[in-house]
């Protein structure tokens, strides 16, 4: 990951480039595409989620849920979210919707939260009603808390049993992530209340945190579920070099900062170790970075030579990944949308078998790929 990504803030994003409306033809090794640009003039916009009845929920780091419907942009934020802690790259992250969204209006955000001692990467619970937020409550808090504005991490998503995985930085304090009674720097698995299900790895261990999935984690911005086998995929960013790409398995530890590709931003050695006994290794390191963030397995229709393709935006390259799998193991991948957006922060599959983007700029944007 570029140095830039560890200083950003709302001052000194990029502004996004002009994007024609779908005119160009692009090509991939297996499809060709347009882009489209859906609205603009949102400020770092972090993640989307997309409701049943067509609308579009997006996040903006300064601490907006806004809603795309009918074709534009509304101008109205939607009420009753939570404060956030808008500092470098703390604020409003991730949004996610309940499983069983339809029944209940569930849905739940992720930010940093701040409080005695400093912020913490937080997940709140709410219902969505007419124009707001309703019931917003507090369910996970990735304490202790921290002074600073980096490494929040932080992904939200529900597994077939319903549980819930957060991911959550090691905020820049590189040793958190080995420490069992701290939550960063961590993957945490809970149930749809924030309680912890009894068969976490760490249940009942002396001196670890009982919310623990994963460990050994630096600052994981990319987690999806494989459709076919149910099993969590993880993307975090290393410091120069040593981004990875994970598949997470229950109570193991990924290694940062004892085992790393990376280099320290001054050029110093963090690791002389890649791999150590009794850590798993990454599916896919990128050295030098390309800083993943988001990230969705494809099982459309729209693009028959993508399905099964995992899709992430890489922040140091202004580009957008589509990555090949040959079961659990790295086969190949390549780069689209080179230099054309900057800044994907997420990438989604819509209900219409197409891929959305945003672009965590000041003047950031929605964008969908489409078939040519």
């Amino acid at each position: 990951m570029r140095r830039r990504e560890i200083i950003l803030t709302a001052t000194a994003v990029l502004a996004a480039p002009s994007i024609a409306r779908g005119q160009e033809v692009l090509k991939s090794s297996k499809a060709n595409y347009r882009l489209a640009t859906l609205a603009r003039d949102l400020e770092q916009p972090w993640s989307i989620a997309f409701l049943p009845d067509g609308r579009i929920l997006i996040t903006e780091r300064p601490g907006r849920l806004r809603v795309f419907a009918n074709g534009r942009l509304e101008r109205a934020p939607l009420g009753g979210v939570p404060k956030v802690h808008a500092r470098g790259q703390g604020g409003l992250l991730d949004v996610c919707l309940h499983p069983n969204f339809a029944q209940n209006r569930m849905l739940y955000l992720s930010y940093s939260g701040e409080g005695q001692g400093g912020a913490a990467t937080t997940v709140a619970r709410a219902e969505l009603g007419d124009g707001a937020l309703r019931g917003v409550r507090t369910i996970f808090e990735a304490l202790p808390r921290a002074s600073g504005g980096l490494h929040f991490g932080s992904r939200i998503a529900f597994d077939r049993a319903g549980l819930m995985y957060v991911t959550v930085g090691e905020r820049y304090q590189m040793n958190r992530a080995q420490d069992l009674n701290d939550l960063a720097g961590k993957v945490v698995r809970l149930r749809d209340d924030g309680s912890v299900p009894a068969d976490n790895p760490f249940v009942g261990r002396e001196g670890a945190r009982p919310e623990i999935f994963t460990w050994g984690h630096r600052n994981p911005q990319g987690l999806a579920m494989h459709p076919e086998t149910g099993r969590m995929w993880e993307t975090e960013h290393g410091p120069r070099g040593g981004d990875e790409l994970n598949l997470l398995k229950a109570g193991a530890n990924y290694g940062w900062p004892r085992a790393t590709h990376g280099i320290d931003y001054s050029g110093a050695t963090i690791s002389a170790n890649k791999s150590l006994p009794g850590m798993e290794d990454p599916v896919r390191v990128w050295v030098p970075s390309i800083s993943p963030c988001g990230l969705c397995f494809y099982t459309g229709n729209r693009f028959p030579g993508w399905k099964g393709s995992l899709f992430t935006g890489a922040l140091s390259n202004d580009a957008l990944f589509r990555i090949e799998l040959d079961g659990e193991r790295y086969r190949s991948e390549e780069r689209l949308l080179v230099d054309r957006l900057p800044y994907i922060r997420d990438v989604r599959q819509g209900p219409d078998g197409l891929l959305y983007l945003v672009t965590h700029t000041d003047d950031g944007g929605l964008f969908r790929i489409e078939p040519a």
